[in-house]
């Protein structure tokens, strides 16, 4: 069984949406992981926008990396350039370190259409980025 961890800055959206869909994507094949520079709480209209898609993240927590200190991780996947840049040292040996800039929903102020179609395109970007990696990676 592989480790994966996801790991964003505040561990609240995109990290969080991508871990919804590795879980689906490979429906026990791997133990995901998902963890935040810092930790902002699980972001509302991320759990939403993944409702709409059938995938429930409304149970998952806002995780600190350095709460998996103790886990050797097969894959570390960084969703966001901070964290890829200010990533602190995780002790995993042989893990493979990949990164994808998605786009941040949290940054949009407007109407909730607005809000709406922005985590709408974050969740296409990262449920596309899961599907493939899934493909590519661990078949």
């Amino acid at each position: 069984m592989k480790n994966i961890l996801v790991l964003c800055t505040g561990n609240s959206c995109r990290s969080q949406m991508a871990h919804g869909y590795l879980n689906h994507y490979f429906k026990g094949k791997a133990t995901i992981f998902s963890a935040g520079i810092e930790t902002h709480g699980v972001n509302p209209e991320a759990i939403a926008i993944m409702s709409e898609d059938g995938i429930d993240i409304s149970q998952h927590t806002s995780n600190s990396v350095t709460e998996y200190n103790t886990v050797e991780f097969d894959y570390i996947i960084t969703v966001c350039d901070h964290a890829n840049e200010n990533c602190p040292f995780i002790p995993s040996k042989n893990a493979i370190r990949l990164h994808h800039n998605f786009f941040d929903p949290s940054k949009i102020e407007g109407t909730i259409k607005d809000t709406h179609a922005a985590f709408e395109k974050a969740r296409n970007e990262i449920k596309r980025y899961c599907k493939e990696f899934n493909e590519s990676y661990l078949q």
